[in-house]
């Protein structure tokens, strides 16, 4: 694994790479979950270079180990918003097809991590999108425990605690994690909207997910405690231009009793779910274009 640092904007954000030991048969880039930091991804990372694919993941600016500059890295009035946080990916996308510009490249992204794909404008450098337990935020669209408390949490411990800190100070109340103001204010206002970011950012937004052509397989998981099947369907369903695909993983199939929101990413899982990305990054890689024919994905 290599520890790489790269621009994107006025930031510095943390990179790790994963090199294969044989010839890489394509790019993968790692899209995180809200508060959840690279490290969590690093076993599956690992894992999937050695089945010879180059891996890359990050931090979005203001987590993880992209903090700001200052003594503290304290995030108290840093300016960070979701649309930053997409720059930050499509940053990193173009740092891994530059490095391997004729594989394929693909998406795996963890709950935010394939929402904010339809906001990137080199979309065109994607050649397929997997979404893991990802969904629309939409507060009706969560799972029925979650929806129990979450307008307190939005309409009043977002809005209070984000002004007295200048910043979201997650990890002092256990939840979500620690976040620039901006962003927590953003997706605030997104999980407000029926249509979520579509809805909360209008006409442009709806567009840019339209433009998305890539292919798009979202693996939902029937235990998840914060997402339900329909919000899955909601949030896929915004990549109008695109392949859609759906697949449903229940813990029985595997003989286990939970897998949740998170499972997926987990160690336990390398002799069944794992080896199963290997299968659908296979099935989504581009067919070569010959004479005269326009290339398909599969």
């Amino acid at each position: 694994m290599q520890q790489q640092l790269l621009e994107s904007g006025t930031s510095q954000l943390s990179l790790r790479v994963y090199e294969p030991a044989m010839p890489a048969r394509a790019s993968v880039v790692i899209g995180g979950a809200m508060g959840v930091r690279q490290d969590y991804y690093a076993p599956f990372a690992e894992w999937l270079s050695g089945q010879g694919f180059r891996v890359t993941t990050f931090d979005y600016r203001g987590s993880g180990e992209s903090l700001p500059g200052t003594r503290d890295g304290s995030l108290r009035g840093f300016k960070a918003d979701l649309f930053d946080w997409a720059s930050d990916y499509e940053a990193v996308v173009d740092a891994a097809k530059a490095a391997l510009p004729d594989a394929p490249l693909y998406l795996l992204g963890h709950s935010l991590g394939a929402q904010l794909p339809g906001f990137l404008k080199n979309q065109g450098k994607v050649d397929g999108l997997v979404s893991i337990a990802a969904g629309s935020g939409y507060w009706r669209d969560n799972a029925p425990q979650l929806r129990r408390l979450i307008l307190y949490f939005w309409y009043v411990l977002v809005p209070l605690a984000t002004r007295l800190c200048g910043y979201f100070p997650g990890r002092k109340l256990k939840k979500v994690g620690d976040l620039p103001a901006g962003v927590m204010l953003q997706w605030r206002k997104w999980c407000l909207d029926p249509l979520y970011s579509v809805g909360a950012e209008g006409e442009g937004a709806r567009l840019a997910y339209a433009q998305a052509t890539f292919p798009v397989l979202a693996l939902s998981i029937t235990d998840d405690e914060l997402m339900t099947w329909r919000g899955t369907q909601n949030l896929i369903n915004l990549y109008t231009g695109s392949q859609r695909s759906f697949e449903r993983i229940a813990p029985a199939d595997l003989g286990v009793k939970r897998i949740g929101h998170f499972g997926f990413f987990r160690e336990q899982f390398s002799h069944n779910l794992w080896p199963r990305m290997v299968q659908v990054l296979e099935g989504m890689r581009p067919v070569p274009l010959e004479a005269g024919v326009a290339g398909t994905t599969v």
